[in-house]
């Protein structure tokens, strides 16, 4: 498995136990910073709206000052509302800002502090905001994708030496999806179950784990869509009673959940 091995401190391993607990505290919280802005990419990103942080109140349109930004914190601190209207505030926020640095955490506990995790952890960031606005607006932004191929490029810089399996990551499971889509159209025409924003998904992080990896991660990542497709339709017939409630078929969300899960491979 491709491993990088660029330590970022040489002498970490004989660092006192007080140290590893400030360095897992310390990515912890950089992780949930970057949570926060993760919520900003996922509302604006398929609106088309810009990123650069401007934050305001989704009800009143209040801006948010530094003072009521501090993620997780604030949320708590403010009972989970508006400081300026009292509306509810979306329990989105701290989940995905806890969700970004616990990840994070699992990350720096697999590959150790090096620059391989700082890359996982990026790739990380664009998997939850895929996982979600693939759910909800039943696609991919192309910028989540160019993303991860600036990641993917970085990984195949700092590990040269498998620069092969690299490559090869980028044709392998995404080929392979690319070969579903063309059955599923013979066998059930008009009706796209694959997507090629999902094909591209998978050949940007087959460049940042390597072939092994991303193959795993393609085969668990349908088993996990097939097994969800069902439950919800089960589900869907169950509540709407005739069988007839429209259920949209994606995977990235459990494309990136799998390319998450074959990361903290070694």
């Amino acid at each position: 498995m491709p491993t990088i091995n660029t330590e970022l401190i040489p002498d970490l391993y004989q660092m006192p136990n007080y140290y590893w607990i400030m360095l897992y505290v310390t990515v912890f919280l950089f992780g949930i910073i970057i949570g926060s802005f993760l919520n900003v990419c996922i509302y604006r990103i398929p609106a088309k709206e810009s990123i650069v942080p401007d934050s305001h109140c989704m009800s009143c349109q209040h801006r948010l000052y530094w003072y009521d930004l501090f993620p997780v914190f604030s949320y708590v601190f403010l009972k989970g509302r508006c400081r300026y209207c009292g509306a509810k505030v979306s329990i989105q926020y701290p989940l995905i800002e806890t969700l970004n640095g616990v990840l994070y955490l699992l990350v720096f506990a697999v590959h150790g502090f090096n620059v391989q995790s700082i890359l996982y952890c990026l790739m990380t960031s664009a998997l939850i905001v895929i996982s979600v606005v693939s759910k909800r607006h039943h696609r991919i932004p192309l910028s989540l994708n160019i993303f991860l191929l600036c990641v993917g490029i970085a990984a195949c810089i700092l590990d040269y030496g498998r620069l092969v399996e690299h490559l090869i990551g980028i044709v392998c499971a995404s080929l392979t999806l690319f070969l579903f889509y063309l059955i599923f159209q013979k066998i059930i025409p008009n009706k796209i179950m694959i997507r090629g924003d999902e094909i591209l998904l998978m050949a940007v992080t087959g460049l940042i784990l390597g072939w092994q990896r991303i193959l795993i991660a393609l085969g668990l990542g349908c088993i996990c869509a097939a097994a969800g497709h069902i439950i919800r339709l089960k589900a869907g017939k169950d509540a709407a009673g005739d069988g007839k409630k429209k259920y949209v078929f994606v995977m990235g969300m459990y494309l990136s959940a799998a390319v998450y899960i074959c990361a903290l491979l070694k």
